[in-house]
């Protein structure tokens, strides 16, 4: 293979994650605070792997924290809802910090 050919074969596209974006509003009394990442309730199942964005507005300090991560696992059925684990990517230290402060209060 020269420099000059294009790779079309596809290997190196992104894989399809169903349609869009995710996003998320939750206020934190409705978040369980987990290590790297948070778990919440859903009315729709999110599919394994699907990148979201999560916006988590705190009663305590007034601003919003908003983190990109990934579902690792999502467990329940229509009638009762269904809850999305989430693992975060790539958070900023400053980030971090607050969540971890929140999650602090939240088990107080």
């Amino acid at each position: 293979m020269t420099t000059s050919k294009v790779d079309t074969s596809g290997v190196f596209d992104r894989p399809a994650t169903g349609c869009g974006e995710a996003r998320f509003l939750l206020p934190t009394h409705q978040v369980a605070f987990r290590k790297s990442g948070i778990e919440f309730l859903s009315h729709e199942a999110v599919p394994l792997w699907k990148e979201v964005t999560v916006e988590l507005q705190s009663p305590v300090d007034r601003q919003p924290l908003e983190a990109t991560g990934v579902v690792v696992d999502c467990t329940g059925n229509r009638h009762t809802g269904y809850v999305v684990s989430l693992i975060f990517l790539e958070m900023t230290p400053g980030c971090e910090r607050r969540l971890a402060r929140w999650a602090e209060s939240a088990t107080a």
